[in-house]
């Protein structure tokens, strides 16, 4: 998890997109596809009338699918909307490694420090300390990355990391018995994500954690 990845921005051309990607997994266990890419109707399950559009979003949003466990598949489809949403963006993370590391090097660094109010100086100083170790960064044009924020703060917002897209106040996460297995089941490291302290994630192993 700590692995420095090639960050990939292809985000910008989704946000969580809670409900697509529910409906995409749906359909690709009804139909008993082999391979997401074989599903059909793409721009019906994306609502997009832009054909072009419709796939790079539909290419984004099992690009994260593919990054989940079965197991995380099955709470994708059969939780309540919170643990969906908590899937998701665990999808998001998992694929997204800028996503990751602006939760964990900057979000979840304040809020254990109870400071829980994002500003625009956090984005900022973020962006200028990965341009030193992404140079991929460097060859992306001011409104790429004026846009990767955007969608970023949105994703925050969707999936209850932050209140809203104006006040962006960091809100404290809660997962259920059934969102922390499935995590665990995987490795436990993902939950921190969810802006948990190293002693709250052991004692989640020790409580959740199979013997």
């Amino acid at each position: 998890m700590n692995q420095t990845h090639k960050y990939l921005f292809g985000f910008n051309a989704a946000s969580l997109r809670l409900n697509e990607t529910v409906n995409i997994e749906r359909i690709f266990r009804e139909g008993g596809y082999a391979n997401y890419n074989d599903i059909e109707n793409r721009e019906e399950i994306i609502g997009k009338g832009n054909n072009r559009t419709s796939i790079r979003e539909f290419r984004e949003l099992i690009s994260r699918l593919q990054k989940l466990t079965s197991e995380q598949k099955n709470v994708l489809i059969n939780g309540d909307l919170t643990a969906q949403k908590q899937i998701a963006f665990l999808g998001v993370c998992k694929h997204y490694s800028f996503i990751r590391d602006f939760i964990l090097e900057v979000i979840r660094e304040k809020m254990l420090v109870y400071d829980y109010q994002l500003t625009e100086s956090d984005f900022l100083s973020f962006e200028r300390k990965k341009l030193e170790t992404h140079p991929e960064m460097e060859r992306l044009a001011e409104s790429t990355l004026r846009k990767a924020k955007q969608v970023l703060i949105k994703i925050l917002e969707q999936a209850g990391i932050t209140d809203s897209v104006k006040s962006q106040r960091i809100q404290p996460q809660l997962l259920s018995r059934q969102v922390t297995e499935v995590i665990l089941d995987d490795n436990p490291e993902w939950l921190k994500i969810y802006l948990y302290s190293d002693a709250e994630v052991m004692k989640m192993k020790q409580t959740y954690g199979k013997h």
